[in-house]
Protein backbone atom coordinates (compact mmCIF):
# COMPACT_ATOMS: atom_id res chain seq x y z
CA UNK A 1 0.00 0.00 0.00
CA UNK A 2 1.01 3.95 -0.69
CA UNK A 3 2.05 6.27 2.13
CA UNK A 4 -1.01 5.96 4.76
CA UNK A 5 -1.52 9.94 4.28
CA UNK A 6 -2.61 9.39 1.08
CA UNK A 7 -4.97 6.62 2.01
CA UNK A 8 -5.84 7.97 5.11
CA UNK A 9 -6.88 11.44 3.22
CA UNK A 10 -7.05 10.60 0.10
CA UNK A 11 -6.29 13.72 -2.35
CA UNK A 12 -5.02 16.53 0.65
CA UNK A 13 -6.47 19.53 0.67
CA UNK A 14 -5.44 23.15 1.90
CA UNK A 15 -7.65 25.87 3.39
CA UNK A 16 -9.73 28.14 1.43
CA UNK A 17 -8.41 31.18 -0.01
CA UNK A 18 -10.42 34.06 -0.77
CA UNK A 19 -11.72 34.44 -4.11
CA UNK A 20 -13.51 38.17 -5.32
CA UNK A 21 -15.21 40.81 -3.02
CA UNK A 22 -17.24 40.63 -0.91
CA UNK A 23 -20.91 39.62 -2.50
CA UNK A 24 -19.17 39.27 -5.92
CA UNK A 25 -19.91 36.48 -8.42
CA UNK A 26 -16.63 34.20 -8.52
CA UNK A 27 -15.16 34.45 -11.97
CA UNK A 28 -13.20 31.30 -13.93
CA UNK A 29 -9.52 33.51 -13.32
CA UNK A 30 -10.98 33.46 -8.97
CA UNK A 31 -10.66 29.94 -9.63
CA UNK A 32 -7.62 29.39 -11.24
CA UNK A 33 -5.83 31.69 -8.83
CA UNK A 34 -7.83 29.63 -5.74
CA UNK A 35 -6.87 26.67 -7.19
CA UNK A 36 -2.59 27.84 -8.19
CA UNK A 37 -2.28 29.31 -4.02
CA UNK A 38 -4.01 25.72 -3.01
CA UNK A 39 -1.68 23.64 -4.29
CA UNK A 40 1.28 25.66 -2.97
CA UNK A 41 -0.24 25.46 0.46
CA UNK A 42 -1.02 22.07 0.17
CA UNK A 43 2.54 20.98 -0.75
CA UNK A 44 3.96 22.46 2.43
CA UNK A 45 1.14 21.22 4.94
CA UNK A 46 1.34 17.22 3.15
CA UNK A 47 5.10 17.37 3.45
CA UNK A 48 4.86 18.16 7.10
CA UNK A 49 2.01 15.36 7.48
CA UNK A 50 4.46 12.96 6.02
CA UNK A 51 7.10 13.37 7.91
CA UNK A 52 4.95 13.30 11.08
CA UNK A 53 3.37 10.06 10.12
CA UNK A 54 6.75 8.97 8.91
CA UNK A 55 8.00 9.03 12.20
CA UNK A 56 4.93 7.79 14.04
CA UNK A 57 5.06 4.18 11.84
CA UNK A 58 8.77 4.09 12.34
CA UNK A 59 9.57 5.06 16.14
CA UNK A 60 6.00 4.17 17.72
CA UNK A 61 5.60 5.86 21.20
CA UNK A 62 3.04 8.73 23.44
CA UNK A 63 4.86 11.47 21.81
CA UNK A 64 5.15 10.58 17.91
CA UNK A 65 1.59 9.54 18.17
CA UNK A 66 0.62 13.03 19.51
CA UNK A 67 2.73 14.91 17.36
CA UNK A 68 1.30 13.25 13.85
CA UNK A 69 -1.98 13.29 15.46
CA UNK A 70 -1.47 17.16 15.87
CA UNK A 71 0.04 17.31 11.71
CA UNK A 72 -2.70 15.10 10.40
CA UNK A 73 -5.29 17.66 12.01
CA UNK A 74 -4.01 20.68 10.30
CA UNK A 75 -3.75 18.89 6.96
CA UNK A 76 -7.56 18.05 7.15
CA UNK A 77 -8.88 20.61 8.76
CA UNK A 78 -7.26 22.76 6.04
CA UNK A 79 -8.77 20.39 3.37
CA UNK A 80 -12.00 20.46 4.50
CA UNK A 81 -12.32 24.42 5.05
CA UNK A 82 -11.30 24.00 1.10
CA UNK A 83 -13.77 21.23 -0.05
CA UNK A 84 -16.36 23.57 1.41
CA UNK A 85 -14.81 26.77 -0.21
CA UNK A 86 -14.57 25.23 -3.84
CA UNK A 87 -18.73 24.86 -3.76
CA UNK A 88 -18.68 28.70 -4.56
CA UNK A 89 -17.39 27.65 -8.27
CA UNK A 90 -20.77 25.45 -8.68
CA UNK A 91 -22.13 26.07 -11.71
CA UNK A 92 -19.92 28.79 -13.31
CA UNK A 93 -18.06 27.65 -16.40
CA UNK A 94 -14.38 26.59 -15.77
CA UNK A 95 -11.39 25.22 -18.13
CA UNK A 96 -10.94 21.29 -18.08
CA UNK A 97 -7.98 21.37 -15.70
CA UNK A 98 -9.30 24.02 -13.18
CA UNK A 99 -12.66 22.35 -13.53
CA UNK A 100 -11.14 18.89 -12.36
CA UNK A 101 -8.89 19.82 -9.94
CA UNK A 102 -12.30 21.41 -8.00
CA UNK A 103 -13.90 18.64 -8.40
CA UNK A 104 -10.67 16.02 -7.03
CA UNK A 105 -10.96 18.80 -4.09
CA UNK A 106 -14.61 18.30 -3.05
CA UNK A 107 -14.61 14.59 -3.96
CA UNK A 108 -11.41 12.90 -2.78
CA UNK A 109 -10.93 13.39 0.85
CA UNK A 110 -10.89 9.99 3.08
CA UNK A 111 -11.24 11.54 6.32
CA UNK A 112 -13.15 14.69 6.97
CA UNK A 113 -12.66 16.96 10.76
CA UNK A 114 -15.76 17.80 11.65
CA UNK A 115 -16.08 22.26 12.13
CA UNK A 116 -15.87 21.86 15.86
CA UNK A 117 -12.10 22.30 17.11
CA UNK A 118 -12.27 20.44 19.71
CA UNK A 119 -13.86 17.31 17.65
CA UNK A 120 -11.63 17.81 14.82
CA UNK A 121 -8.59 16.97 17.55
CA UNK A 122 -10.36 13.68 18.71
CA UNK A 123 -10.67 12.30 15.33
CA UNK A 124 -7.56 12.94 14.18
CA UNK A 125 -6.21 11.57 17.73
CA UNK A 126 -8.73 8.67 17.54
CA UNK A 127 -7.39 7.48 14.00
CA UNK A 128 -3.75 7.79 15.48
CA UNK A 129 -4.40 5.87 18.71
CA UNK A 130 -6.15 2.94 16.79
CA UNK A 131 -2.96 2.46 14.38
CA UNK A 132 -0.70 2.87 17.03
CA UNK A 133 -2.62 0.23 19.24
CA UNK A 134 -2.41 -2.01 16.21
CA UNK A 135 1.37 -1.36 15.37
CA UNK A 136 2.19 -2.47 18.98
CA UNK A 137 -0.45 -5.49 19.72
CA UNK A 138 0.63 -8.32 21.01
CA UNK A 139 -1.29 -12.14 21.64
CA UNK A 140 0.49 -13.56 24.42
CA UNK A 141 -0.12 -17.48 24.77
CA UNK A 142 -0.56 -18.55 28.68
CA UNK A 143 2.88 -19.15 29.82
CA UNK A 144 4.40 -18.62 26.65
CA UNK A 145 6.11 -16.23 24.26
CA UNK A 146 4.50 -12.94 23.11
CA UNK A 147 3.71 -12.38 19.69
CA UNK A 148 2.95 -10.00 17.09
CA UNK A 149 1.18 -9.68 13.76
CA UNK A 150 4.56 -10.78 11.85
CA UNK A 151 4.87 -13.58 14.06
CA UNK A 152 1.62 -14.67 14.32
CA UNK A 153 1.47 -14.57 10.59
CA UNK A 154 3.83 -16.52 10.45
CA UNK A 155 2.65 -19.29 12.40
CA UNK A 156 -0.56 -19.19 11.05
CA UNK A 157 1.26 -19.61 7.86
CA UNK A 158 3.84 -22.53 8.87
CA UNK A 159 1.74 -25.08 11.64
CA UNK A 160 -0.49 -27.55 10.61
CA UNK A 161 -1.62 -28.13 14.56
CA UNK A 162 -5.30 -27.37 14.57
CA UNK A 163 -5.18 -26.22 18.33
CA UNK A 164 -2.35 -23.89 18.59
CA UNK A 165 -3.70 -22.22 15.02
CA UNK A 166 -6.99 -22.36 17.00
CA UNK A 167 -4.98 -20.40 19.63
CA UNK A 168 -3.27 -17.54 17.56
CA UNK A 169 -6.34 -17.13 15.56
CA UNK A 170 -8.45 -16.40 18.32
CA UNK A 171 -5.94 -14.50 20.75
CA UNK A 172 -4.64 -12.11 17.98
CA UNK A 173 -8.41 -11.05 16.95
CA UNK A 174 -8.98 -10.32 21.07
CA UNK A 175 -6.47 -7.49 20.41
CA UNK A 176 -8.23 -5.32 18.47
CA UNK A 177 -11.44 -5.92 21.29
CA UNK A 178 -10.04 -2.73 23.57
CA UNK A 179 -10.60 -0.03 20.35
CA UNK A 180 -14.23 -1.36 19.74
CA UNK A 181 -15.50 1.83 21.54
CA UNK A 182 -13.08 4.81 20.03
CA UNK A 183 -13.56 2.95 16.25
CA UNK A 184 -17.46 3.74 17.51
CA UNK A 185 -16.96 7.60 18.13
CA UNK A 186 -14.41 7.98 15.33
CA UNK A 187 -17.05 6.66 13.36
CA UNK A 188 -19.88 9.35 14.60
CA UNK A 189 -17.07 12.20 14.13
CA UNK A 190 -15.78 11.44 10.62
CA UNK A 191 -19.41 11.19 9.68
CA UNK A 192 -20.11 14.57 10.64
CA UNK A 193 -17.28 16.11 9.11
CA UNK A 194 -18.62 14.17 5.71
CA UNK A 195 -22.19 15.74 6.47
CA UNK A 196 -20.71 19.15 6.57
CA UNK A 197 -19.60 18.54 3.56
CA UNK A 198 -22.40 17.92 1.58
CA UNK A 199 -22.26 13.73 1.82
CA UNK A 200 -24.45 11.25 3.07
CA UNK A 201 -21.77 10.20 5.57
CA UNK A 202 -18.21 8.65 5.24
CA UNK A 203 -18.63 5.78 3.03
CA UNK A 204 -20.80 8.29 0.68
CA UNK A 205 -17.86 10.36 0.60
CA UNK A 206 -14.93 7.58 -0.15
CA UNK A 207 -17.88 6.01 -2.93
CA UNK A 208 -18.18 9.71 -4.76
CA UNK A 209 -14.20 9.50 -5.99
CA UNK A 210 -14.64 7.34 -8.57
CA UNK A 211 -16.16 9.20 -11.42
CA UNK A 212 -19.24 8.30 -10.99
CA UNK A 213 -22.07 8.54 -8.68
CA UNK A 214 -21.48 6.76 -5.12
CA UNK A 215 -24.48 4.00 -6.02
CA UNK A 216 -22.97 3.37 -9.83
CA UNK A 217 -19.80 2.65 -8.30
CA UNK A 218 -21.35 -0.08 -6.00
CA UNK A 219 -23.13 -1.46 -8.86
CA UNK A 220 -19.71 -1.30 -11.07
CA UNK A 221 -17.90 -3.92 -7.89
CA UNK A 222 -20.93 -6.03 -8.08
CA UNK A 223 -21.11 -6.50 -11.65
CA UNK A 224 -17.11 -7.30 -11.60
CA UNK A 225 -17.78 -9.88 -8.34
CA UNK A 226 -20.40 -11.39 -11.07
CA UNK A 227 -17.59 -11.94 -13.65
CA UNK A 228 -15.10 -13.92 -11.18
CA UNK A 229 -17.51 -15.41 -8.38
CA UNK A 230 -17.92 -18.97 -10.51
CA UNK A 231 -14.15 -19.07 -10.14
CA UNK A 232 -13.64 -18.61 -6.45
CA UNK A 233 -16.85 -20.84 -5.45
CA UNK A 234 -14.87 -23.85 -7.77
CA UNK A 235 -11.65 -22.85 -5.92
CA UNK A 236 -13.72 -22.74 -2.41
CA UNK A 237 -15.35 -26.20 -2.98
CA UNK A 238 -11.60 -27.48 -3.57
CA UNK A 239 -10.02 -26.00 -0.95
CA UNK A 240 -12.63 -27.35 1.10
CA UNK A 241 -12.38 -30.78 0.14
CA UNK A 242 -9.05 -30.85 0.60
CA UNK A 243 -8.28 -29.20 4.09
CA UNK A 244 -11.09 -31.68 5.36
CA UNK A 245 -8.46 -34.58 3.97
CA UNK A 246 -6.10 -32.62 6.19
CA UNK A 247 -8.24 -31.95 9.71
CA UNK A 248 -10.98 -33.97 9.25
CA UNK A 249 -14.57 -32.79 10.71
CA UNK A 250 -13.30 -29.63 11.76
CA UNK A 251 -13.83 -29.17 8.20
CA UNK A 252 -17.35 -29.83 7.02
CA UNK A 253 -18.22 -31.35 4.11
CA UNK A 254 -20.53 -28.50 3.05
CA UNK A 255 -20.67 -25.18 4.62
CA UNK A 256 -17.94 -22.34 5.43
CA UNK A 257 -14.31 -23.28 6.00
CA UNK A 258 -13.05 -22.34 9.20
CA UNK A 259 -10.95 -19.14 9.37
CA UNK A 260 -7.91 -20.50 11.10
CA UNK A 261 -7.36 -23.07 8.29
CA UNK A 262 -6.26 -20.96 5.41
CA UNK A 263 -2.43 -20.12 6.32
CA UNK A 264 -3.45 -16.15 7.27
CA UNK A 265 -4.70 -14.22 9.74
CA UNK A 266 -7.51 -12.26 8.06
CA UNK A 267 -8.16 -15.47 5.51
CA UNK A 268 -7.87 -12.94 2.83
CA UNK A 269 -4.97 -14.93 0.69
CA UNK A 270 -4.09 -18.51 1.26
CA UNK A 271 -1.10 -19.13 -0.63
CA UNK A 272 0.48 -20.66 2.81
CA UNK A 273 -1.56 -23.86 2.51
CA UNK A 274 -0.61 -24.71 -0.80
CA UNK A 275 1.41 -27.75 0.57
CA UNK A 276 -1.86 -29.33 1.93
CA UNK A 277 -4.04 -28.35 -1.79
CA UNK A 278 -1.11 -28.91 -4.52
CA UNK A 279 -2.60 -30.71 -7.13
CA UNK A 280 -0.91 -34.47 -7.72
CA UNK A 281 2.08 -34.37 -9.95
CA UNK A 282 1.76 -30.49 -9.90
CA UNK A 283 5.10 -29.55 -8.89
CA UNK A 284 6.45 -26.60 -10.85
CA UNK A 285 10.25 -28.24 -9.82
CA UNK A 286 10.93 -25.04 -7.60
CA UNK A 287 10.74 -23.07 -4.47
CA UNK A 288 11.05 -19.30 -4.81
CA UNK A 289 11.54 -19.04 -1.21
CA UNK A 290 14.42 -22.00 -0.75
CA UNK A 291 16.02 -20.79 -3.81
CA UNK A 292 16.24 -16.91 -2.30
CA UNK A 293 17.52 -18.30 1.59
CA UNK A 294 20.09 -20.45 -0.51
CA UNK A 295 21.19 -17.46 -2.15
CA UNK A 296 21.87 -16.28 0.79
CA UNK A 297 19.08 -13.27 -0.37
CA UNK A 298 19.01 -10.04 2.10
CA UNK A 299 16.63 -7.76 2.53
CA UNK A 300 17.94 -4.92 0.59
CA UNK A 301 19.39 -7.50 -2.14
CA UNK A 302 15.46 -8.27 -2.44
CA UNK A 303 14.67 -4.86 -3.05
CA UNK A 304 17.45 -4.18 -5.87
CA UNK A 305 15.26 -7.61 -7.48
CA UNK A 306 12.51 -5.16 -7.60
CA UNK A 307 13.94 -1.73 -8.75
CA UNK A 308 15.76 -3.54 -11.38
CA UNK A 309 12.65 -5.07 -13.04
CA UNK A 310 11.32 -1.37 -13.68
CA UNK A 311 14.51 -0.08 -14.62
CA UNK A 312 14.64 -3.18 -17.44
CA UNK A 313 11.50 -1.75 -19.02
CA UNK A 314 13.74 1.61 -18.83
CA UNK A 315 12.69 3.44 -15.75
CA UNK A 316 15.18 5.05 -14.07
CA UNK A 317 16.90 3.23 -10.68
CA UNK A 318 15.69 4.77 -7.30
CA UNK A 319 17.36 7.70 -5.80
CA UNK A 320 20.12 7.55 -3.36
CA UNK A 321 17.74 8.61 -0.63
CA UNK A 322 15.36 5.52 -0.90
CA UNK A 323 18.08 3.60 0.37
CA UNK A 324 18.78 5.58 2.85
CA UNK A 325 15.80 6.24 4.41
CA UNK A 326 13.37 3.29 4.24
CA UNK A 327 12.77 0.70 6.73
CA UNK A 328 14.01 -2.48 5.41
CA UNK A 329 14.09 -4.29 8.63
CA UNK A 330 12.45 -4.70 11.67
CA UNK A 331 14.40 -2.40 14.18
CA UNK A 332 14.95 -4.21 17.69
CA UNK A 333 14.75 -1.49 19.69
CA UNK A 334 11.55 -0.44 18.99
CA UNK A 335 8.25 -0.51 18.29
CA UNK A 336 7.43 -0.01 14.48
CA UNK A 337 4.69 -0.78 12.19
CA UNK A 338 5.65 -3.82 9.96
CA UNK A 339 2.19 -3.28 7.47
CA UNK A 340 4.26 -2.92 4.19
CA UNK A 341 3.81 0.72 2.66
CA UNK A 342 5.46 2.86 0.02
CA UNK A 343 5.81 6.23 0.36
CA UNK A 344 7.13 9.69 -1.40
CA UNK A 345 7.62 11.93 1.48
CA UNK A 346 7.80 14.98 -0.29
CA UNK A 347 5.95 14.43 -3.11
CA UNK A 348 8.62 14.36 -5.71
CA UNK A 349 11.85 12.12 -5.00
CA UNK A 350 12.06 11.49 -1.44
CA UNK A 351 10.89 7.93 -2.27
CA UNK A 352 10.62 5.20 0.41
CA UNK A 353 9.27 1.53 1.57
CA UNK A 354 8.49 0.67 5.25
CA UNK A 355 8.51 -3.18 5.86
CA UNK A 356 9.97 -5.98 8.02
CA UNK A 357 11.58 -7.68 5.38
CA UNK A 358 11.67 -11.58 5.23
CA UNK A 359 13.23 -13.45 2.89
CA UNK A 360 10.16 -15.31 1.86
CA UNK A 361 8.65 -15.72 -2.06
CA UNK A 362 5.99 -13.49 -0.46
CA UNK A 363 7.57 -10.60 0.40
CA UNK A 364 10.00 -11.09 -3.00
CA UNK A 365 6.17 -10.12 -4.65
CA UNK A 366 5.38 -7.34 -1.54
CA UNK A 367 8.61 -5.59 -2.73
CA UNK A 368 7.70 -5.81 -6.59
CA UNK A 369 3.82 -4.51 -5.19
CA UNK A 370 5.31 -1.50 -2.79
CA UNK A 371 8.14 -0.55 -5.68
CA UNK A 372 5.13 0.44 -8.04
CA UNK A 373 3.55 2.51 -5.86
CA UNK A 374 7.23 4.50 -5.96
CA UNK A 375 7.74 4.59 -9.46
CA UNK A 376 4.16 5.61 -9.91
CA UNK A 377 4.89 8.11 -7.23
CA UNK A 378 7.63 9.37 -9.45
CA UNK A 379 6.23 9.42 -12.99
CA UNK A 380 3.58 11.46 -11.73
CA UNK A 381 5.35 13.87 -9.79
CA UNK A 382 6.05 16.73 -12.63
CA UNK A 383 1.96 16.95 -12.61
CA UNK A 384 0.23 19.78 -10.65
CA UNK A 385 0.31 18.47 -7.43
CA UNK A 386 -3.54 17.98 -7.30
CA UNK A 387 -2.76 15.76 -10.20
CA UNK A 388 0.27 13.80 -8.73
CA UNK A 389 -1.76 10.53 -7.77
CA UNK A 390 -3.34 7.69 -9.38
CA UNK A 391 -6.26 7.81 -12.05
CA UNK A 392 -8.16 5.64 -9.06
CA UNK A 393 -6.58 4.01 -6.40
CA UNK A 394 -7.20 0.88 -7.38
CA UNK A 395 -4.77 1.75 -10.14
CA UNK A 396 -1.73 2.87 -7.98
CA UNK A 397 -2.16 -0.60 -5.70
CA UNK A 398 -2.67 -2.47 -9.34
CA UNK A 399 0.62 -1.28 -11.13
CA UNK A 400 3.33 -3.35 -8.73
CA UNK A 401 1.25 -6.26 -8.73
CA UNK A 402 0.91 -6.16 -12.75
CA UNK A 403 4.62 -6.29 -12.42
CA UNK A 404 4.86 -9.71 -10.20
CA UNK A 405 2.33 -11.14 -12.11
CA UNK A 406 5.52 -11.33 -14.57
CA UNK A 407 7.21 -13.30 -11.91
CA UNK A 408 7.27 -16.48 -13.92
CA UNK A 409 9.34 -19.61 -14.64
CA UNK A 410 11.32 -17.62 -17.73
CA UNK A 411 11.67 -14.25 -15.62
CA UNK A 412 13.56 -16.45 -13.01
CA UNK A 413 15.70 -18.33 -15.24
CA UNK A 414 17.05 -14.24 -16.66
CA UNK A 415 17.72 -13.80 -12.95
CA UNK A 416 19.54 -17.23 -12.63
CA UNK A 417 17.31 -18.58 -9.92
CA UNK A 418 16.18 -21.45 -12.63
CA UNK A 419 18.46 -23.16 -15.31
CA UNK A 420 15.63 -23.58 -17.55
CA UNK A 421 11.85 -22.93 -16.96
CA UNK A 422 9.91 -25.57 -15.91
CA UNK A 423 7.76 -27.37 -17.59
CA UNK A 424 4.37 -26.12 -19.00
CA UNK A 425 2.47 -29.31 -17.93
CA UNK A 426 3.34 -28.21 -14.26
CA UNK A 427 1.74 -24.78 -14.58
CA UNK A 428 -1.60 -26.36 -12.92
CA UNK A 429 0.51 -25.75 -9.71
CA UNK A 430 1.93 -22.53 -10.68
CA UNK A 431 -1.67 -21.71 -11.34
CA UNK A 432 -3.18 -22.83 -7.83
CA UNK A 433 -0.33 -20.67 -5.98
CA UNK A 434 -1.54 -17.59 -7.72
CA UNK A 435 -5.17 -18.86 -7.43
CA UNK A 436 -4.43 -19.11 -3.81
CA UNK A 437 -3.09 -15.34 -3.48
CA UNK A 438 -5.29 -13.29 -6.22
CA UNK A 439 -8.95 -15.28 -6.87
CA UNK A 440 -8.59 -15.91 -2.62
CA UNK A 441 -8.74 -12.31 -1.91
CA UNK A 442 -11.22 -11.02 -4.10
CA UNK A 443 -14.23 -11.65 -1.60
CA UNK A 444 -12.16 -10.25 1.42
CA UNK A 445 -11.31 -7.23 -1.13
CA UNK A 446 -14.98 -6.49 -1.25
CA UNK A 447 -16.11 -7.51 1.76
CA UNK A 448 -14.14 -4.82 4.42
CA UNK A 449 -15.77 -1.57 2.40
CA UNK A 450 -19.11 -3.27 2.51
CA UNK A 451 -19.07 -3.55 6.02
CA UNK A 452 -17.80 0.14 6.37
CA UNK A 453 -20.05 1.62 4.13
CA UNK A 454 -23.06 -0.43 6.58
CA UNK A 455 -21.42 1.18 9.91
CA UNK A 456 -20.95 4.50 8.52
CA UNK A 457 -24.44 4.88 6.97
CA UNK A 458 -26.03 3.59 10.01
CA UNK A 459 -27.23 0.49 8.89
CA UNK A 460 -25.29 -1.46 11.34
CA UNK A 461 -25.56 -0.56 15.03
CA UNK A 462 -22.32 -1.14 17.46
CA UNK A 463 -24.02 -3.87 18.97
CA UNK A 464 -24.17 -5.40 16.00
CA UNK A 465 -20.51 -4.60 14.17
CA UNK A 466 -18.98 -8.14 15.11
CA UNK A 467 -22.17 -10.29 14.33
CA UNK A 468 -22.13 -7.88 10.74
CA UNK A 469 -18.82 -8.79 10.10
CA UNK A 470 -19.31 -12.36 10.21
CA UNK A 471 -22.29 -12.29 8.40
CA UNK A 472 -20.38 -10.82 4.93
CA UNK A 473 -17.50 -12.70 5.59
CA UNK A 474 -19.83 -16.31 5.32
CA UNK A 475 -21.50 -14.99 2.30
CA UNK A 476 -18.60 -13.65 0.31
CA UNK A 477 -15.75 -15.77 0.90
CA UNK A 478 -17.50 -18.57 2.75
CA UNK A 479 -15.70 -18.26 6.01
CA UNK A 480 -16.36 -18.81 9.34
CA UNK A 481 -14.95 -18.11 12.86
CA UNK A 482 -13.05 -20.69 14.62
CA UNK A 483 -15.18 -20.34 17.62
CA UNK A 484 -18.66 -17.96 18.46
CA UNK A 485 -17.27 -14.72 18.57
CA UNK A 486 -17.95 -13.14 21.84
CA UNK A 487 -20.65 -10.03 21.55
CA UNK A 488 -18.21 -7.48 22.95
CA UNK A 489 -15.54 -8.87 20.12
CA UNK A 490 -14.42 -6.36 17.04
CA UNK A 491 -12.70 -8.17 14.87
CA UNK A 492 -12.86 -6.08 12.15
CA UNK A 493 -10.26 -4.20 14.10
CA UNK A 494 -7.37 -7.02 13.80
CA UNK A 495 -7.02 -5.43 9.89
CA UNK A 496 -5.05 -2.65 9.73
CA UNK A 497 -6.84 -0.96 7.32
CA UNK A 498 -9.79 -0.46 9.41
CA UNK A 499 -8.15 0.82 12.48
CA UNK A 500 -5.91 3.10 10.41
CA UNK A 501 -9.10 4.03 8.22
CA UNK A 502 -7.62 2.76 4.82
CA UNK A 503 -10.49 2.63 2.19
CA UNK A 504 -10.23 -1.03 0.76
CA UNK A 505 -12.09 -1.19 -2.51
CA UNK A 506 -9.08 -0.11 -3.88
CA UNK A 507 -7.51 -3.68 -3.39
CA UNK A 508 -10.87 -5.48 -5.07
CA UNK A 509 -10.01 -3.22 -8.13
CA UNK A 510 -6.15 -3.75 -8.29
CA UNK A 511 -6.77 -7.63 -8.78
CA UNK A 512 -9.19 -7.00 -11.28
CA UNK A 513 -7.16 -4.30 -13.05
CA UNK A 514 -4.03 -6.19 -12.70
CA UNK A 515 -4.27 -8.63 -15.35
CA UNK A 516 -6.22 -6.53 -17.34
CA UNK A 517 -3.16 -4.43 -17.46
CA UNK A 518 -1.01 -7.44 -17.90
CA UNK A 519 -2.89 -8.60 -20.53
CA UNK A 520 -2.00 -5.34 -22.43
CA UNK A 521 1.47 -4.98 -21.60
CA UNK A 522 1.96 -8.82 -22.62
CA UNK A 523 0.71 -7.71 -26.15
CA UNK A 524 2.67 -4.78 -25.85
CA UNK A 525 5.86 -6.87 -25.42
CA UNK A 526 4.91 -9.39 -27.74
CA UNK A 527 4.02 -12.40 -26.26
CA UNK A 528 2.48 -15.69 -27.45
CA UNK A 529 2.47 -17.58 -24.66
CA UNK A 530 -0.59 -18.48 -22.31
CA UNK A 531 -1.09 -15.40 -20.52
CA UNK A 532 0.05 -16.69 -17.20
CA UNK A 533 3.33 -17.71 -18.83
CA UNK A 534 4.31 -14.41 -19.95
CA UNK A 535 6.36 -11.75 -18.60
CA UNK A 536 6.96 -8.27 -19.69
CA UNK A 537 10.67 -7.79 -17.95
CA UNK A 538 13.16 -6.45 -20.55
CA UNK A 539 10.74 -4.91 -22.79
CA UNK A 540 10.93 -1.27 -23.74
CA UNK A 541 8.01 -1.67 -25.57
CA UNK A 542 5.52 -2.33 -22.53
CA UNK A 543 7.35 0.20 -20.20
CA UNK A 544 6.92 3.16 -22.73
CA UNK A 545 3.04 2.33 -22.23
CA UNK A 546 2.93 1.88 -18.71
CA UNK A 547 5.16 4.93 -18.51
CA UNK A 548 2.56 6.63 -20.26
CA UNK A 549 -0.09 5.98 -18.54
CA UNK A 550 1.37 6.54 -14.95
CA UNK A 551 3.06 10.02 -16.00
CA UNK A 552 -0.51 11.06 -16.52
CA UNK A 553 -1.60 10.57 -12.93
CA UNK A 554 -4.79 12.04 -12.14
CA UNK A 555 -5.22 14.34 -15.10
CA UNK A 556 -7.88 12.36 -16.42
CA UNK A 557 -10.47 10.29 -15.52
CA UNK A 558 -9.69 6.53 -15.11
CA UNK A 559 -11.41 5.37 -18.05
CA UNK A 560 -9.22 7.59 -19.97
CA UNK A 561 -6.04 6.63 -18.47
CA UNK A 562 -7.25 2.81 -18.39
CA UNK A 563 -7.87 3.10 -22.47
CA UNK A 564 -4.25 4.64 -22.47
CA UNK A 565 -2.51 1.53 -21.72
CA UNK A 566 -5.39 -1.45 -22.82
CA UNK A 567 -7.46 0.50 -25.21
CA UNK A 568 -10.67 -0.45 -23.05
CA UNK A 569 -12.66 1.92 -20.85
CA UNK A 570 -14.34 -0.30 -18.79
CA UNK A 571 -12.93 -2.72 -15.90
CA UNK A 572 -12.97 -6.17 -17.41
CA UNK A 573 -12.56 -9.36 -15.14
CA UNK A 574 -12.57 -11.60 -18.38
CA UNK A 575 -8.87 -10.89 -18.31
CA UNK A 576 -8.58 -12.42 -14.81
CA UNK A 577 -10.65 -15.60 -16.44
CA UNK A 578 -8.45 -15.71 -19.16
CA UNK A 579 -5.45 -16.28 -17.13
CA UNK A 580 -6.95 -18.41 -15.05
CA UNK A 581 -8.62 -20.82 -17.56
CA UNK A 582 -6.56 -24.28 -17.37
CA UNK A 583 -7.27 -23.78 -13.31
CA UNK A 584 -10.35 -23.41 -13.92
CA UNK A 585 -11.35 -26.34 -15.88
CA UNK A 586 -9.15 -28.46 -13.94
CA UNK A 587 -10.78 -27.38 -10.59
CA UNK A 588 -14.74 -28.40 -12.30
CA UNK A 589 -12.65 -31.78 -12.81
CA UNK A 590 -12.09 -31.97 -9.49
CA UNK A 591 -15.75 -30.86 -7.93
CA UNK A 592 -17.35 -33.35 -10.38
CA UNK A 593 -18.48 -35.45 -7.01
CA UNK A 594 -18.14 -32.33 -4.48
CA UNK A 595 -20.27 -30.44 -3.17
CA UNK A 596 -20.17 -26.36 -4.39
CA UNK A 597 -21.11 -23.42 -2.90
CA UNK A 598 -22.10 -23.06 1.34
Amino acid sequence: MRNPLWCVFGLLAVAAVGCGGAGSRPTAEDARKFVEEAETKLLAAANEASQASWVHATYINQDTEALSALASQRLIDLAVKYAKEAAKFDGLTLPAETARKIKLLKNSLTLATPANPKEAEEVTRLQAAMEGHYGKAKYCAAGGECLDVVAIGRLLGDSRDEKKLREAWIGWHDTARPIKDEYVRFVELSNKGARELGFKDTGAMWRSKYDMGPDEFAKELDRLWGQVQPLYQSLHAYARKRLREKYGDVVREKGPIPAHLLGNIWSQSWENVYPLLAPKDANPGYDLTSILKTRKTDDKAMVRYGEAFFTSLGFAPLPKTFWERSQFTKPKDREVVCHASAWDVDNVEDLRIKMCIETTAEEFAVIHHELGHNFYQRAYNQQPFLFRDSANDGFHEAIGDTIALSITPEYLVKLGFLTQPTDPSKDIGLLMQRALEKVAFLPFGLLVDQWRWKVFSGEVKPDAYNTAWWDLKRKYQGVAPVVERPADAFDPGAKYHVPANVPYSRYFIAHILQFQFHRALAKAAGCTAPLHRCSIYGSKEAGDRLKAMLQMGQSKPWPEALKAMTGEDRMDAGAMMDYFAPLKKWLDEQNAQTPVGW
